[in-house]
């Protein structure tokens, strides 16, 4: 379970001010296995990030530029990530993973 706020977790997306990334204005709760995209690494490993059993604050944000591909946020206690990714979560990409 989730002891952040949920307003606290949207002010902290909002505070990384990411380029082309629209304001967030809800999150919701959200089954780590529907959120647990796999992502290939700098190293070329691939990786999830989440728990699929836990639940997670999250969103999608489309990119206001019309390519077709979405912001996905997700937030627990202790992290902040925001990737980016195409219909039905392809091809994910890791923008920022913070710990907060």
């Amino acid at each position: 379970m989730i002891t952040r706020s949920k307003q606290e977790l949207i002010q902290a997306f909002n505070d990384l001010k990411i380029p082309g990334m629209p304001a967030v204005a809800e999150l919701y709760e959200l089954k780590g296995d529907y959120i647990n995209l796999e992502y290939t690494l700098p190293s070329g490993q691939k990786a999830k990030l989440w728990e699929d059993e836990k639940t997670y604050y999250g969103a999608q944000l489309c990119k206001p530029d019309g390519d077709g591909r979405c912001f996905g946020l997700t937030a627990d206690d202790d992290h902040l990530l925001v990737c980016e990714y195409g219909d039905a979560g392809a091809d994910p990409e890791i923008i920022l993973y913070k710990k907060l």
